[in-house]
C-alpha cells in the first residue's frame, strides 16, 4: 500500500479519495474549502453518490483518510500527489486552467524541499498538450526540480459517471494513462493489478486526448439516439426501441470498425440512407442537425484527402483503390472515386490499380469510371506515378507502397502500417 496526498476533493477527488482509502492506501485529502474539509473529517461526503457516504464514512473511521488545507505537510507524508481539480469553460469556451495551475505551484512549492522522490499525476480533464505545456513547466519551475527525474509525472483520466462512480471505479470500462518515468508507470500499473480491465499505457497527450474522445462520443451517441427517436415519434414508433434492437447488434452497428478514423464513406447504401432519413424528418417537420452533420463531414474528409493531394504538386497520381471498400467492384457513391474525378477535372493524370474493379472492366468490357486509366501492374503505377493515393488495404501491396513512401509523395487513407505515422514523404489522413 502506499501513501496518497489527493488535491481538490470536489466529485474525481473526493470519490478516488474514499475508494483509495477503503483498498488500504494512506490517504491525505488537500483542499481551500474548509467545509469540505471539515465535512470529509467527520466523515461526511461533500457531494451526493451512491455509497460514497458509507465507503467514505468507513475510511475516516479506520484512519485512513484525512482532509486538510496544508499542502506542504500533505505532499511530505504521502508519495503521491494526484491533480483533481476542476477545469471549467470560460468566457470564450476554452478552458479555465486556474485550479490547475495552483494545484501545480502548491505543489512544486512542497516539493522543493522534499528530499525523498514524490510523483505527480494529473486527473483532471485537461487539454492534449496541457500536461506538457502548463502543469510540467509550473512544477519544474516552483520546485527546482527536473520531470522525470526530479519528480515523477503522469496523466491519469478518469471515466467515472455520476451516480455509479463507485461501481465504475471498481470495474472500469476502460484504464488508461501516460507517465514519464518507470517509477510513476508502474504506480499506475500496480494501482489496478486486481482489476481484469486492460491496462492502456500511452503517451501523455495520448491520454488527454482519449478522456476529451471519450466524452465527445459519449455525447454524440445521445445526440444521435435523440435525434433517431424525435424522428421515431414523428412515425408514431418507440424509438427507445429501436435503439435498443440496433445496440442488441455487436457485429455491426455497435463494431469498433467503424470506430476506425480514415476516408469518408461511400456505397450503395450510407449516403442514400441518410438524404432519405433526413428527407423524411424534414417531411414531419422534425429538426435533425446531426444527421444532417454527417453528410457535410463526409464531404470534409474528401476535401482534406484533396488538399493533400494537390499540395504534393504532383501531376501524375497513381491510386491504389477506386472502389468504396476493397474486395468490390462497387463504385457508387466511393469516396475514390469523387477524389479522382476531382482531381482528374483539375488536370491531373490519373492511373488506378484496384484489382476487383478491373476484374470487371475485363469481365463487361467496361466500367462506369475511368475504365482507360486502370492497371494490373502496381510496379508499373509506382514507376510512373509523382504521387500515391492509398485508398482500399491489399495486402499484397504493403511491402511495395511502403517502400515507394520512402521516396514517392504518399497519401495514405487507409493506413498501409498501424507503426508508421506521417513524416518525410508519406501522410496519413488521421495519423
Amino acid at each position: 500500500m502506499i501513501s496518497i496526498s489527493i488535491f481538490g476533493i470536489g466529485y474525481v477527488g473526493v470519490v478516488a479519495a474514499a475508494c483509495l482509502a477503503r483498498d488500504g492506501h494512506q490517504v491525505i485529502a488537500v483542499e481551500i474549502d474548509q467545509k469540505k474539509i471539515d465535512l470529509v473529517n467527520r466523515g461526511i461526503s461533500p457531494i451526493v453518490e451512491t455509497g460514497l457516504d458509507e465507503v467514505l464514512a468507513s475510511a475516516v473511521g479506520k484512519g485512513r483518510l484525512h482532509a486538510t488545507s496544508d499542502a506542504r505537510a500533505a505532499v511530505h507524508a504521502t508519495d503521491v500527489s494526484f491533480i483533481c481539480v476542476g477545469t471549467p469553460s470560460d468566457a470564450s469556451g476554452g478552458l479555465d486552467m486556474t485550479y490547475v495551475r495552483r494545484a501545480c505551484e502548491s505543489l512544486g512549492a512542497a516539493m522543493a524541499d522534499k528530499s525523498e522522490s514524490h510523483a505527480v499525476v494529473v486527473r483532471s480533464t485537461v487539454l492534449p498538450g496541457t500536461c506538457e505545456a502548463v502543469c510540467i513547466p509550473i512544477l519544474a519551475a516552483t520546485s527546482g526540480k527536473e520531470a522525470g527525474t526530479g519528480f515523477g509525472f503522469g496523466y491519469f483520466p478518469e471515466f467515472l459517471r455520476e451516480g455509479s462512480a463507485i461501481a465504475d471505479y471498481d470495474a472500469p470500462g476502460l484504464v488508461v494513462f501516460g507517465a514519464m518515468d518507470d517509477c510513476t508507470r508502474e504506480f499506475l500499473q500496480d494501482l489496478h493489478k486486481a482489476q481484469t480491465t486492460p491496462v492502456k499505457n500511452v503517451s501523455l497527450r495520448t491520454a488527454e486526448m482519449i478522456k476529451y474522445t471519450s466524452n465527445a462520443w459519449r455525447a454524440a451517441k445521445i445526440a444521435f439516439a435523440n435525434e433517431i427517436g424525435n424522428i421515431s415519434k414523428a412515425c408514431g414508433l418507440d424509438g427507445q426501441q429501436v435503439m435498443e434492437v440496433l445496440c442488441s447488434d455487436h457485429k455491426i452497428n455497435m463494431s469498433p470498425k467503424f470506430l476506425r478514423p480514415g476516408f469518408a464513406f461511400g456505397g450503395s447504401c450510407l449516403p442514400k440512407d441518410l438524404r432519405a432519413l433526413h428527407h423524411l424528418a424534414r417531411e414531419h417537420q422534425t429538426p435533425t442537425p446531426m444527421l444532417e452533420a454527417i453528410l457535410s463531414a463526409n464531404a470534409a474528409q474528401i476535401d482534406r484527402a484533396e488538399h493533400m493531394v494537390l499540395q504534393t504538386k504532383a501531376q501524375k497520381v497513381g491510386f491504389v483503390g477506386l472502389s468504396f471498400k476493397p474486395g468490390t467492384d462497387d463504385l457508387r457513391e466511393s469516396p475514390l472515386a469523387i477524389l479522382a474525378e476531382r482531381l482528374q477535372a483539375k488536370g491531373r493524370e490519373i492511373r488506378v490499380f484496384d484489382p476487383a474493379v478491373l476484374a470487371q472492366a475485363q469481365a463487361t468490357g467496361s466500367h462506369t469510371r475511368l475504365p482507360a486509366r486502370l492497371t494490373d501492374r502496381l510496379d508499373d503505377l509506382i514507376a510512373t506515378s509523382e504521387a500515391l493515393v492509398v485508398g482500399n488495404f491489399y495486402a499484397e501491396t504493403v511491402d511495395a507502397l511502403g517502400a515507394a513512401a520512402n521516396r514517392i509523395p504518399t497519401i495514405d487513407l487507409t493506413r498501409l502500417n498501424r507503426d508508421r505515422m506521417s513524416a518525410g514523404t508519406y501522410e496519413g489522413i488521421c495519423w
